[in-house]
Parts: structure tokens; sequence; C-alpha cells
């Protein structure tokens, strides 16, 4: 018998071997398939190839930019000043770098590099790691659904603010007045910023029970935001990946501007001296370090399935490790940046209501004599003040005048954007270019991280092979088309109270309880040995000491925490919501309606029942027919470390007739000699080990039927071969050759005369794909 030269073994284990071309001596030629198994207890890494023809970055800075744009939102802006200024100020910092190095960095990494790895969206991964755990993924997308709705909605309230910055003066820096010539009295018992927020955008509602009509200024700007994030998106990151040129560079140069307008501002140093004077005291509250848990997992943007998409339009070997630190840095010090700009603005604005609030105390004492004129310097007024006692100071009416307490009254979210800010810029002059350029930036932040949001979803989307064969123009039309019609409830008077029910339920639980379940699944399921050694082979570095006891111990524990906090705050505090009274000119607080209440617990439920429910039905089999999400995953889960522990077993149980693991017969096989027997189930299973199908050992073999018996080298080199079977799955192809034991009139033909394709390999992608699905059954 002619030697036959070994070919290295693929990793991956199922990939077909070359053909061999040395002719047998009858004309046809064989097909040697090389199978290698996974050394028993040995950590090594899976080759996973992924999609074949899947989107790739046009060039790192555009994968970076997209990082950052996704990364760096609204919250930077208007969620971490107010968490430092209520939280310790300076001293919040500290809680906010340790959960930064203990939880944000490292769950960062894990989607991350699990998406460059795997190069797959985010049901594909988690499929891909065990079919049971599918649920991750479509938890992950609902969540994301919810969050895509009410964002697009903050954008739409944007765009409104960007049309009326171009009049001059500005809408919002004076009160309308009635028919009589007296300002409104909504107005005056407000303020212009409040009026122009509540009255003149929103046009609010007094309850959630009485949420009024549409308000067709605000459908047009959701028209117009969902139309902009279509013709973004609808291409995936060959349309997406020039924008954020704009939508990530831009707000860093104009935060510059205003930071160099800001800090020559008079009481700007005031503002900042009161932001991060460091209470040290804070940090021993429990609240303090659960607040910078939350805002480090939320500024990050986990547990969203975009951090998964990203990666995986990274190269093989791209260092995720570089970009995941050089991420998080700049995340972090763009919200350091960010207060500092925002707070400087918000010294100036103070200082000037405190200038407001002395001359009128001046213009009172001056009409009752005690100043000689209202126009008197700081030095009279303070001592007018001082020799006032407490009767006299309430009998005229006199206002608290006190930088501190305007510095304490400051908002976040929705309130700091359009209320306290555009406050602030009125007094600037030239105030129309600067609420310009102000809502121009919160468009593009808030544009970076809806692009971010979306291709996350649509990623997860396109992992189901059934949306795969469909256009991804139409898939994201259909998508915007609905989220655009569901976002009416916004659009109505209680808009910004359906926001607020949405912010605190529809993306807080079910976001944790995802990315718990993501660090379980990677480390202790796929295996963090396992991983480590994926980020080895990708990047050259191997994950120390800190990666491994904040992926192990340590993020779980802060995640277990957040959530379990979470859950107890929901219970044990009255859920409510600040509804506009138009009578007093204030925000009041009331509780949520029951009816509101049930829908917040379903679609707490929605975001969180998918991954039991998926667990249950994969587990217990409990369809016959599973739905076919990412065939090439699932298909391909015995070659993963989610299965090593079924392999470890098949392998234990093993006929003692089956050679050595590790001998050369137990590592090369010849398929082929199968015969059609439409009474045995198995007979037409023609996948091997790699694939699933089954493994036969002596024991499956009559002595009376010796044509049953495996086919080995020697009978394959002595018997043509006459038909063949093709099976594929992803990017692995593997040719079955089954010979026919009856008379064969082409047994003899020669191979020229069988047709350039006489092995029926597949020439089309079409074809391959027909074959793969006819393979075998999920």
């Amino acid at each position: 018998m002619a030697a036959t030269k070994i070919i290295d073994a693929p990793r991956n284990g199922h990939e077909m071997a070359p053909l061999n071309t040395r002719a047998r001596g009858d004309g046809t030629h064989g097909v040697t398939i090389v199978l290698t198994a996974p050394q028993r207890n040995s950590v090594q890494s899976v080759d996973i190839p992924g999609e074949p023809d899947r989107a790739a970055w046009s060039g790192k800075m555009q994968f970076f930019l997209s990082i950052i744009g996704y990364s760096v939102g609204l919250g930077n802006i208007w969620r971490f000043p107010y968490l430092c200024q209520q939280n310790g100020g300076g001293a919040f910092l500290i809680p906010f770098m340790i959960m930064l190095i203990l939880e944000g960095i490292p769950l960062f990494l894990i989607e991350l590099g699990i998406g460059q790895r795997m190069r797959l969206g985010a049901l594909g991964v988690w499929n891909t790691i065990h079919p049971w755990l599918g649920g991750i993924g479509i938890s992950s997308c609902i969540v994301t659904l919810f969050v895509a709705l009410y964002y697009n909605v903050i954008i739409t309230w944007v765009f409104y603010y960007l049309f009326n910055s171009f009049r001059y003066p500005l809408p919002w820096s004076s009160c309308p007045l009635n028919g009589t010539g007296f300002e409104v009295e909504e107005c005056a018992k407000s303020s212009e910023t409040t009026y122009f927020w509540y009255r003149t955008t929103l046009d609010a509602a007094p309850s959630m029970d009485e949420p009024g009509g549409l308000k067709w200024w605000i459908v047009l700007c959701l028209l117009l935001s969902w139309t902009i994030v279509f013709f973004i998106v609808m291409k995936g990151i060959q349309s997406s990946g020039k924008v954020v040129y704009f939508t990530s560079l831009f707000p860093y140069i104009v935060l510059t501007i205003f930071f160099i307008r800001g800090i020559t501002l008079r009481g700007a140093g005031a503002g900042l001296m009161h932001m991060y004077t460091p209470k040290v005291e804070k940090l021993l509250e429990p609240t303090v370090w659960l607040d910078a848990a939350t805002q480090v997992f939320y500024s990050f943007g986990l547990a969203f399935g975009s951090l998964i998409a990203f990666g995986s339009y990274n190269t093989p070997k791209n260092n995720c490790v570089r970009d995941v630190l050089l991420v998080s840095v700049c995340n972090a010090v763009t919200a350091i940046y960010a207060s500092v700009v925002i707070f400087a603005i918000l010294g100036f604005k103070a200082t000037v209501n405190v200038d407001r609030c002395e001359a009128g105390n001046m213009e009172i004492l001056a009409k009752n004599a005690l100043l000689p004129f209202k126009n008197a310097t700081s030095e009279e007024y303070k001592m007018a003040m001082h020799k006032l006692n407490d009767t006299e100071y309430n009998a005229l009416q006199l206002s608290e005048c006190s930088l501190s307490k305007e510095l304490d009254n400051a908002a976040e979210g929705t309130g700091l954007a359009f209320i306290v800010f555009t406050q602030a810029i009125v007094e600037l002059p030239g105030a129309p270019f600067w609420a310009v350029l102000f809502f121009t930036m919160l468009l593009s932040l808030g544009l970076g991280s809806q692009i971010g949001i979306l291709e996350g979803m649509l990623c997860t989307l396109f992992d189901i092979d059934i949306v795969k064969r469909v256009k991804k123009q139409h898939v994201t039309g259909v998508v915007c088309v609905f989220c655009f019609i569901v976002g009416f409830i916004f659009c109505t008077g209680a808009g910004e109270y359906w926001l607020k029910m949405f912010d605190s339920f529809a993306g807080t639980i079910g976001l944790v309880v995802v990315a718990l379940m993501e660090m379980i699944a990677v480390i202790f399921i796929y295996g963090h040995e396992r991983f480590t050694e994926d980020i080895y082979q990708m990047t050259g570095y191997r994950p120390g000491l800190y990666w491994q006891m904040t992926w192990r111990y340590i993020g779980p524990v802060i995640m277990v925490c957040i959530l379990a906090s979470s859950v107890v705050f929901m219970a044990i505090r009255n859920p409510t919501y600040g509804a506009w009274n138009a009578e007093l000119g204030v925000v009041e607080q009331k509780n949520y309606p029951n009816w509101v209440m049930g829908i917040a617990l379903a679609m707490i439920l929605a975001g969180v029942l998918p991954m039991p429910i998926v667990f249950l039905m994969r587990s217990f089999q409990c369809l016959k027919v599973d739905l076919d999400i990412h065939q090439g995953s699932i298909r391909r889960n015995e070659t993963t470390a989610s299965t090593k522990e079924m392999i470890d077993n098949d392998d234990d149980n093993m006929s003692p007739d089956m050679p050595p693991q590790d001998s050369l017969a137990a590592t090369r096989f010849t398929i082929g000699d199968f015969e059609d027997d439409d009474e045995d189930d198995d007979s037409n299973d023609f996948s091997g080990p790699a694939l699933g199908g089954h493994v036969k050992t002596q024991s499956d073999f009559s002595d009376d039927d010796e044509e049953d018996k495996p086919m080995t080298m020697r009978m394959m080199m002595m018997r043509p071969t006459t038909t063949t079977t093709t099976t594929s799955t992803g990017k692995s192809t593997a040719t079955i050759l089954k010979p026919n034991t009856r008379a064969n009139a082409n047994a003899t033909t020669p191979l020229n005369q069988l047709g350039s394709n006489h092995l029926n390999v597949p020439t089309s992608r079409k074809q391959n794909y027909n074959n793969k699905k006819d393979a075998y059954d999920v």
C-alpha cells in the first residue's frame, strides 16, 4: 500500500482535506478527511470562522471613532456632572475610577473581545458558546429596542430646540405676553426657560391619565429624526462609518469652544469650586458607590449588543485590549472635561442670578430708605442687610441671595439641557450662536449613541437566517417605521412622563441581568482559560491576574449588587414621575397609575424572560423544530468550549475496541461505504463526529454483515466510488464518498468523461447553502 502524506490537521476539526491526486490505478481518486478531536483536559483556542462575507471597518480610525461616538453620549453631559455634585464633589471621582477599573473595563473587553473572536452578532455569539444561551441575545435585542424607542425622542426635542435657536432673540429668553399686555401667568410663576420647555415645546399634560392629543410639531421632528437615522444606518457600517467622523469629533470641538468661553466668564471659578470641592464623608454612603457603578455601566453602553457587533467587524488580529483601554480613558476624561465646562457656565448663571436677586433687594431697601440709592455698592448692600433683624427682613419680603444655594439647584437629564443650560446661554453675548453650537453638540452625541444602539439591534436580527435573506435597507426601514409609529406615545402631552418611565424600567434591570449572564457565559461556560487564550492569539497579550480576578469574582459580584439594589429600591420606593402643574408653575411628583406600572412590569419581563425560556425549550426539547438562529453557530457547537464536557463524556464511553485517542487511526479517517437503508434512521446521517453525527463503534457492526463495516483506507483504494454527498457548515466543507456495491457501468468511466464537477462539489453559494440546510437538523 502506497504511503500517504499526513497533512496538518485544522484546528476546528471539520475542514475538508486536500484531494489525493495520486491515481489509484482504476481511474478514480480518493478523498482523505482528517478529524482532530480536542485533547482531553486541554485548553486550546477553537477556530470559529464566523461569516465569510461579513462587513469590516475601512480603517482603524473609523472603528475607534464609532466606539467613541457610541460610548460617549448624552450621559457624559447631563448625568455625570449632576452625580459629582450630589455625591461628594471631587470625592465622587474616587468610587467612579474604582468602578471603572473593576467593572467597566473588564466587561468592556469581554464584549469587544468575544465579538472579534466569533465575528458574529450578539445572537450568534451566545448560540455559538452554547445553544441554551441563545436567550441572552434575544433579551439584549428586546431591551435595545426599548431604549432605541425613547432615545430618538431626545434627538427629536434637540431638533426642535435647534430650529428655534436660529431666531433672534431666542424664544425662551422672555415670557410671552397675554392680551392685556402682561406676562402669561404660568410663565411669570416659573421662568422663561421652564415655560418654553413645558408649555411651548411639550404642551405638557397634567398627568399620564390625561395625555391629550398628538403634538404635530413633535411628530414632524420625530419623523425627521427617524428618517436621518435610517439613512445613516441603512447600509450598516458602510454608511454609518462615514458619519462618525462628524458625530464623534464635533462634540469635542464644541466642548473646547465652551471651555475657553466658560473659564473667562464671571463666576466660573465659583462653579468649579462648588462642584469639585471633595466631601470625603460622602464616601461612607453605599448609594454613592452604587451611583458610581451604575454610571460606569451605562456610560459604556454595556449589554446592548453594540460592542459585540462593533468588535465583530474587526480583523481577527486587531489589538482589542489596547482599544478597550483607550476608549475607557477617553470616556472617563470626556465625562470630567464636560463637567468642567458645564459647571463653569452654571457658575456664571448662578452669579448672574445672585446679582439679579441683590438688585431686587436693593430696590426694596432704597424704597424704604434703608439705602441711599438702589445702585449702591456691594459693601453698602451687605451692611444694610446686616442691620436688619428677622422681623424687618420678613416684613420687607426680601429674597435670600446665596451663590451656594443657586449652585445646589443644578438639575440632571432634560432639566439640565433644556431648562438650566438654556438659561445660561441666554446670558451670553451672541446667545443664538451659542445655542446653535450647544444643540448641535447634543445632536451629534445623540446620533452617535443611537447609531450604535441600532447597529447592535440590527446585527442581532441579521444573525437569524430568514432575516439575512432580506436586504439590510428593507429590514432597517421596517424597524425605523415600527419605532416611529410606537413613538407616537412620546408625542402626546404626557410624552416626557412616558420617556421617564421607559428610562426607569425598560433599560435598567434587563440590561444588568443581560450583562451578568454575559459574564457568566464567557468566563464560566466558554471558559476563562479559553477566552484568555483567544485574547492572546488575537493580540499577543495574555490577560494576567487583574483580568482573571475581575472577570471571575469582582465583576460578577458588582453586577449582583447593582441588580439586587435596583430591585430593592424599586420595591421599597414608590415609583413617581414629575408632572407639570400649570396653575402653580411647578413640577409635582405623582404616583404612576396602576395600568402604567403593569406596562413597566411587562417591559422588564420582556427583557428578562427570553433567557430562561430559550434555556428550558432547548434543554428539554420542547419544540420539535427550533427557531433557525444562525445555523452555522448552532451546528458548530460540538467544537466550542461549551461542549468540552460532552466531548469528554463521549470519549469516556467509547468502546474499548476503538483506537487510542492519540493514535493515527483515531485522528485520520476515510469516510464512505455507507449503504442506503430506509429502515435505519441513522443510515442517512452522513455527518461525522465533528458535525454532530453518530460516532460508530465496533459494537455497531454485525459480524454477519461485512458490507456494513466502516470503510478503511485499504477498502477505499480497492473499490471505486460513483456517488458523492456534500455537506457544509459555515465555511468548512466535507466531501463524503459513497461507493455502490452493486454493478455499475460508471465504475470504470474515466474522470475526464464525468464532467468538470464529478465530485458534486457545490459550484454556487446558493447550492452550498441548500446542502447545508439538508445536512442535519438543529
